[in-house]
């Protein structure tokens, strides 16, 4: 008997505050396998709140969240999940090179092992996937913006996560950067892997969205796909977006 395969996020009634702010009041948010889904919102509607608490620095007072069918609280798969945060929250000026930022990303499979050589080929394989593998001895700090993002995203990508979710990933980054990051979703959607994005405008990646579900004052106004060649300001029940940076660390991969 074949059984469905679940979500790899569903997120029922989520409630939760933030510095005693209530920020989502009874979000419902689904990300299938092989989807993309698109979070999108006015500032302060709760979109980074949103994936914080499918990540888990954020804590719900109140809903329901599964990850890949298994109830938040006895979820330890965690190397199934990519992460990457806004730039502004990862570029800290701490010395390390591209390599060292990228290996990071598999230590959710090690804890205390050392790695091996299995490792190493999985770090330059990602760095490959973003055109970084030249750069990879140089120090993160001396990168542009673009490049500090592919590095991010390499992170993200080195452990083959089921589900790999990106904070802003299109916000300050140069037009090759941004090609460089629709070409890694399609191949990361193709391998069946769900995508979930916090996005400022859909832009180029538009025509890889499948869902749009837009936040406004901490509810879901809008869930369904995306209005075709226009920008997000055609989306039922979204006010003016604007960028925005939060600086709270993320628990994954921090």
């Amino acid at each position: 008997m074949n059984h469905p395969i679940p979500p790899a996020v569903r997120l029922r009634s989520a409630i939760a505050s933030r510095g005693g702010r209530p920020v989502l009041r009874g979000v419902d948010l689904t990300v299938q396998p092989g989807e993309v889904v698109a979070l999108l919102g006015a500032n302060g509607s709760g979109k980074s709140t949103t994936v914080k608490a499918v990540i888990g620095s954020v804590p719900l007072d109140r809903g329901m969240l599964e990850l890949f069918g298994v109830p938040y609280a006895k979820f330890r798969a965690w190397h199934r999940i990519g992460y990457v945060p806004q730039r502004t929250t990862a570029a800290s000026g701490v010395p390390a090179t591209v390599r060292e930022v990228v290996s990071t990303g598999r230590l959710p499979q090690h804890r205390l092992l050392p790695f091996r050589r299995r490792d190493r080929e999985a770090v330059d394989r990602a760095l490959a996937a973003v055109g970084m593998l030249d750069r990879a001895g140089d120090g993160v700090a001396d990168l542009s913006g673009g490049q500090q993002q592919r590095v991010l995203i390499a992170r993200a990508l080195v452990g083959s996560p089921d589900l790999l979710i990106m904070d802003e990933p299109m916000a300050g980054v140069d037009a090759a950067s941004q090609q460089v990051l629709a070409d890694t979703l399609r191949a990361e959607v193709a391998r069946g892997a769900a995508v979930l994005l916090v996005l400022h405008e859909l832009g180029p990646l538009e025509p890889l969205i499948d869902r749009a579900v837009v936040l406004r004052d901490g509810c879901v106004a809008h869930d369904g796909p995306p209005v075709p060649n226009t920008g997000l300001h055609a989306l039922p029940g979204h006010d003016h977006v604007h960028p925005h940076a939060d600086h709270t660390p993320p628990r994954l991969l921090a």
